[in-house]
């Protein structure tokens, strides 16, 4: 029977704040959740007084003839409820705000698509504040607050003059934190074969601060369906929960979408310590389902859409990532019968290949082409999601279920080898047809969910998959002309485990150092995806309606460099729940150095490490009570405080505490 699903209540936050450092000039997030405009961008007309509104706050700024405009930019992506002050007008004065993240599409008279994507790239318009205005405080309802901008305009829409002065932003995101700036984890690495060699601490970051602009108060999601007659608005219900949520990009889709999850619950952890909004998007998610097939729907309410089989598997997947990271296994109990449901139903179509064969109905991902069938991506998915589901029902006593679980993993993993592997290419097939594609989603998934069987194998995937990299990015197989960042995460994880950290990195700086610094970008979030000519038209033919402007410019399915360079160049993972037990095997890259951390409810995980001339030297605190391995690089015995093992083995296992480790390399 399934359980019906209501309020989650809040979860306290895990862990101290992590240490100060230099990393902390490259936090993207405000002091304070009021903000102000930092610069102007332009002024068009006859606008008197236009610095003071960033200058002063008790600065006036007076409109004087119709049309005539100012640009503020906030500096960064921010989101939330305007507030200025009206200090003159007349009867018949009137104005109008547009917003939009990237200044490609600053314009007096549209904002940029957030609600759905038009050919005209002005479904959105502005927001009119019409005569007679009322002299004094001006604020914007929760249904008026844009979900994510850089730019404001406002524009006099009438000859009368108008002078205002206070402009100011309150933000709504992270509705449960007060301090923004308060994380849990942190990372610093000089990145010195970059142009910049803050790169990586600031890619870092960028994550991290993406993911804040993705979580909000469940009662403050997109309106589904968006007005036809244009607008927004902001107010709509999330679901089945109250408090923070997360969700599918800063600006729109302001409701959940499970693969989003796949990618933004490790960036919670790794930067934030704060589960909690994946907790109620996972329970969303979960009181979706249908409750005569199991299958959840494609995201959470207002539903949109039916059900699709990958996100399905991403919100099963993401139930043992939150268990795995709280240890909150009430949680697991609590949605047990819909989760076993819901995984009932991606076993049933397994055929008699020993793949799943996704029904056309039930094919929908990120937007790529082909994903019906035994297609590879999915069935890397489902293998996932059984190794897993093994593990959560281990952890529930049922152990007859966990074997069963684990069975149909290994038949899966035998079949996707036997009818998916290209030997000649050294590449997985996106399906069993003689001439299909090798997809960048099912190569990459495959050796980040261990689908093959050796490490060679591995390391031919990650120089195959470097057939399809551009200067700014692999252009993906599955899709025409995109370079897709949520594919792009599951791909630089993959080099980290070849062990081909420094092709790793590579990709990060010509993919991610174009999102971040090209001036189309708000260059503080991180893109959905963009073009082989680093267009902002990614989808722009697949579903976008050729919209440019629609495209988000903060979504957190584009974060996954974060957790990478936590998991894999400082190289901490959690192998059981909170890390009670854990791993640490840095893969070096090519860096000279690197150090952070991350906290769970058992305490802080920290590494430092740097190489001198030929000695490799790492610093490691991990929570007493705990246990793990430290693997290291090299050749030779390791050094544990000061004393060398007496085998040359690449590991050793530590009790929990601060160690130090040394090898040459």
């Amino acid at each position: 029977m399934l359980l019906p699903l209501y309020v989650i209540l809040a979860l306290p936050l895990c862990g101290a704040l992590a240490p100060k450092g230099p990393w902390d000039a490259f936090n993207y997030a405000p002091a304070s959740k009021i903000v102000k405009p930092v610069s102007i961008r332009s002024v068009s007309g006859s606008v008197r007084g236009a610095q003071g509104l960033v200058q002063n706050s008790a600065a006036q700024a007076t409109f004087s003839g119709n049309s005539s405009f100012v640009v503020l930019d906030w500096g960064k992506e921010v989101g939330g409820i305007l507030s200025m002050t009206i200090n003159d007008a007349t009867p018949s004065s009137r104005f109008s705000f547009s917003f939009t993240e990237s200044a490609e599409f600053i314009s007096p008279n549209q904002s940029d698509d957030s609600c759905h994507s038009a050919a005209t790239q002005n479904s959105d318009g502005v927001q009119s504040f019409r005569a007679p205005l009322r002299r004094g405080l001006l604020t914007q309802t929760i249904g008026q607050q844009r979900g994510g901008f850089r730019f404001l305009t406002i524009v006099s829409n009438d000859a009368d003059p108008l002078t205002i002065s206070n402009i100011s932003l309150a933000i709504t995101f992270m509705p449960h934190w007060d301090d923004l700036r308060a994380y849990r984890g942190y990372f610093f690495a000089p990145d010195p074969g970059f142009h910049d060699v803050n790169f990586l601490t600031k890619l870092w970051y960028a994550g991290a601060y993406t993911v804040q602009t993705n979580t909000i108060d469940s009662h403050q999601a997109r309106e589904q369906p968006c007005s036809p007659l244009g607008g927004w608005a902001n107010n709509a219900s999330g679901g089945p929960v109250d408090g923070p949520i997360l969700v599918d990009g800063a600006k729109r889709d302001r409701n959940i979408w499970p693969g989003d999850c796949g990618i933004s619950t490790h960036t919670e952890l790794v930067a934030l310590s704060d589960l909690l909004p994946t907790k109620n998007a996972l329970t969303v998610m979960f009181s979706t389902q249908d409750p005569a097939t199991g299958a959840l729907q494609y995201s959470g309410p207002p539903i949109n859409a039916h059900g699709s089989d990958t996100y399905i598997a991403w919100s099963l997947i993401g139930t043992h990532n939150y268990y795995l990271y709280t240890g909150d296994l009430d949680f697991v109990k609590f949605v047990w019968a819909n989760y076993t449901k819901a995984l009932n139903f991606l076993e049933s179509q397994v055929d008699d290949t020993g793949l799943a064969n996704v029904p056309t109905a039930f094919q929908n991902d990120w937007g790529r082409d082909g994903g019906a069938g035994h297609n590879s991506a999915f069935n890397a998915l489902l293998y996932r999601t059984l190794v897993t589901a093994s593990d959560l029902a281990t952890q529930l006593g049922d152990q007859s279920l966990a074997g069963a679980y684990l069975v149909n993993s290994t038949l899966i993993k035998r079949a996707y080898n036997n009818l998916l592997w290209d030997s000649d290419a050294g590449m997985f097939r996106d399906n069993d047809m003689a001439n299909s594609i090798h997809p960048q989603d099912g190569n990459s998934l495959a050796v980040l969910f261990d689908l093959t069987t050796s490490a060679t194998q591995n390391k031919a995937i990650s120089k195959g998959l470097t057939k399809f990299w551009t200067p700014i990015g692999p252009l993906s197989p599955e899709l025409n002309d995109t370079i897709i960042a949520f594919v792009g995460g599951f791909e630089v994880q993959a080099h980290f485990i070849a062990g081909e950290g420094a092709r790793g990195i590579d990709l990060l700086e010509r993919e991610w150092g174009y999102m971040l610094y090209t001036n189309l970008s708000v260059q503080s979030t991180l893109l959905e995806g963009f073009t082989a000519n680093g267009s902002l038209g990614y989808r722009a033919a697949a579903g976008y309606n050729f919209d440019h402007s629609y495209t988000s410019h903060a979504h957190g399915w584009a974060t996954g460099p974060t957790p990478a360079l936590t998991f894999y160049v400082l190289g901490i993972q959690l192998a059981t729940a909170q890390g009670a037990s854990w791993k640490i095997a840095p893969v070096l890259s090519g860096l000279p150095s690197a150090e952070g951390g991350l906290s769970t409810g058992l305490g802080f995980f920290g590494v430092k490490w740097k190489v001198t001339g030929r000695t490799l030297s790492l610093s490691l605190e991990t929570p007493a009570g705990t246990e793990g391995v430290v693997t290291l690089p090299g050749t030779g015995p390791l050094t544990v405080d000061n004393r060398v093992q007496p085998t040359s083995s690449n590991s050793v296992t530590l009790k929990g505490g601060k160690h130090t480790i040394t090898r040459r390399v």
